[in-house]
């Protein structure tokens, strides 16, 4: 972005940062941050007179780019029981998160563009973040990717395989080509619950439906995630269409991906906080805390994901921030809901596995920044977000790295109430988090102001990823 001034000593700011190591696109290094008119306008070096006006000392502490979580279920329409936009927005800040793209699997599903403006309508006012949606592809109407319209949406939801909340599933193969075929007419990016419902079906057949969570893997296994995503590399490959992969669950699902990109396919990954943090285990001895969609596999799945994250094979970190209520996640397994929150505790979490992993902070730093920073902006058509920056949105978060605390249900602020890392001990702790230039969430005092969260509708087709 262009340089918008020097540093101007005279000209009072909106506000300063000051005495933070700030993560950029071009390094990570010790800096100020001045904001006017909810954009950042300079980054001073230690030591450069700065202008008079409101100060947040960030001393001891990383100064992020406003983290983005590109795949949250905010649960609106029809579902605000689970989650509402207050909350789940709410949520968001508290983990350094101030953009989200949320899906279209509500009641009604948004699977039109009358269908996201009524939901747009819905959540005006009410967001603590700003937001974009992902539209969900119709298996009985795919052309209508092909003539939608970017200030609506830029992406499109494929179901490959049925849930309890996925609202309309790809079950044949030529509508799957359909789909396909009319996103790249419309340059639309797809992005793919990528699992083979006729694998399952074919299990399910064979021995029924599991009675405990030891057998809930098996159930669905990874074979599922590999047929699919090989047929996602054909379609892509036959059509050019730009498609994203979410909750990549598996170590041959990651090899496929990266491989496909190696080609130059179109084609990106996302993995989830919870596919880095818990294995199969977990869901053994816990239940339904960490039932999900796809399922969380072995030690093995989860060393290969944390591969793809250090190496930059995986495109983008999302929460998949899924809550449902207690009641419903405590059904026997077969009719327990999957999915959990996550979109406060996902940068976080992964902040703690990062250090774990003996990665030093400034690079840890540097890895949130590009996978919920210029990844999932870039990826998405996002200008303005998920960098620091002169020119760039004054969204930014502040992160003490080496903060260590136990996570606990008081500090659950998604409306569901309950998280599947209570009793964790993290290492990192944002404390601050601003938003156009404003501070709205801080550790010690809360919310302040009010929600003024944007719908960031686009204005052209969405940029391309360089790879």
């Amino acid at each position: 972005m262009e340089q918008l001034n020097t540093v101007s000593g005279h000209l009072p700011a909106d506000l300063v940062v000051e005495g933070g190591r700030v993560v950029t696109p071009d390094g990570v290094r010790d800096a100020n941050v001045v904001v006017r008119d909810g954009r950042i306008t300079e980054l001073p070096e230690p030591g450069v007179p700065l202008p008079p006006g409101p100060r947040v000392d960030a001393r001891g502490r990383y100064v992020l780019p406003g983290l983005i979580d590109s795949h949250v279920h905010f649960r609106t329409p029809g579902l605000e029981y689970k989650e509402d936009w207050d909350h789940g927005s709410r949520a968001a800040l508290a983990g350094g998160v101030t953009t989200v793209i949320d899906m279209p699997n509500t009641r009604p599903p948004s699977l039109d563009e009358a269908g996201l403006l009524a939901k747009a309508e819905l959540i005006d006012g009410t967001s603590w973040t700003d937001y974009r949606f992902h539209i969900g592809a119709d298996p009985d109407r795919p052309e209508l990717l092909a003539e939608l319209d970017p200030r609506i949406a830029t992406s499109a939801k494929i179901f490959m395989a049925g849930h309890h909340t996925a609202p309309v599933v790809f079950r044949d193969e030529e509508q799957l080509r359909r789909a396909f075929a009319a996103a790249a007419r419309g340059g639309v990016r797809l992005v793919l619950h990528a699992e083979d419902q006729h694998v399952f079906d074919l299990l399910d057949a064979d021995s029924g439906v599991p009675d405990s969570y030891a057998q809930y893997e098996p159930h669905r296994p990874r074979s599922g995630g590999i047929v699919a995503v090989a047929r996602v590399i054909h379609l892509v490959r036959e059509y050019g269409t730009k498609a994203h992969v979410l909750h990549v669950s598996s170590a041959e699902e990651a090899d496929l991906l990266t491989a496909a990109a190696a080609e130059g396919l179109p084609l990106t990954f996302e993995v989830t906080g919870h596919h880095l943090s818990f294995t199969h285990d977990d869901t053994t001895r816990r239940g339904p805390r960490t039932r999900l969609s796809p399922a969380i596999r072995e030690c093995r799945d989860q060393k290969r994901l944390w591969r793809a994250v250090l190496n930059g094979e995986a495109a983008t970190l999302g929460s998949d921030h899924a809550p449902h209520t207690v009641e419903e996640k405590n059904r026997p397994p077969a009719d327990a809901p999957p999915g959990l929150p996550g979109v406060q505790e996902l940068a976080t979490g992964v902040w703690t596995g990062l250090l774990t992993r003996d990665t030093g902070p400034d690079a840890a730093a540097a890895h949130l920044a590009r996978l919920m920073g210029e990844g999932p902006a870039r990826l998405f058509g996002l200008p303005g977000k998920g960098r620091l920056e002169p020119g760039a949105d004054a969204d930014l978060t502040l992160l003490d790295p080496s903060a260590r605390w136990q996570f606990s249900a008081r500090d659950v602020h998604s409306l569901c109430g309950w998280s599947a890392y209570e009793g964790w001990t993290f290492t990192g702790r944002f404390t601050t988090t601003v938003k156009a230039g404003r501070v709205c969430w801080d550790a010690r005092t809360g919310f302040t102001g009010r929600p003024e969260g944007r719908w960031l509708r686009g204005l052209g087709r969405p940029l391309e990823v360089a790879r």
